[in-house]
């Protein structure tokens, strides 16, 4: 399935919450995240038509649990084999990097950390980042189709709509204790 074309396959949607990956070889197979700061990597090998995404909060590469997927030096290693265990080639595997908005302004920019390092990462193991959407200050919607390498993004505003207004709580005449 490729985004903006017709497809005669039900659309499957994986939604990849923070500090999560999934992989898939299923082409109706899309999956999909909502990122602030926090970084998703797009990784694919479109020969084997198999990819995944991850979804981590912090860089965390000192100090970090070996098992805890909110930092992305774990987040990386375990989505890279899960791909290569899935049938992907490292030699044809391709990467698009999206996330790492400045969130706030009060405390430092984990968005840029965020994206320096996973920059570096995929460098430091030859993984070409053929796309990014990093930085910023809002948050994105991004969908991606793992067999294709095929990525989406809607950038969404931090402001609500001057036009929604709040439900007054209702007042409670009768409250029962248990």
């Amino acid at each position: 399935m490729s985004f903006g074309a017709p497809s005669t396959n039900p659309q499957k949607t994986v939604t990849v919450v923070q500090g999560e990956y999934s992989v898939s070889a299923d082409p109706a197979v899309v999956m999909s995240t909502v990122l602030g700061s926090c970084i998703s990597v797009c990784l694919y090998d479109d020969v084997a038509s198999v990819g995944g995404m991850n979804h981590f909060l912090l860089a965390g590469e000192k100090g970090s649990s070996s098992s805890d997927l909110k930092y992305g030096v774990n987040a990386m290693e375990l989505l890279i084999n899960k791909v290569l265990r899935a049938g992907g080639n490292r030699d044809n595997l391709k990467a698009k990097l999206f996330g790492g908005a400045r969130m706030t302004t009060h405390a430092r920019d984990i968005g840029q950390s965020n994206g320096i390092f996973a920059k570096e990462f995929l460098e430091r193991e030859g993984i070409p980042c053929i796309s990014q959407s990093i930085g910023g200050d809002m948050a994105r919607r991004v969908q991606f189709v793992p067999t294709t390498g095929a990525a989406r993004q809607l950038q969404v505003s931090g402001q609500a709509p001057d036009e929604v207004v709040k439900p007054q709580p209702k007042p409670v005449d009768d409250i029962t204790l248990f």
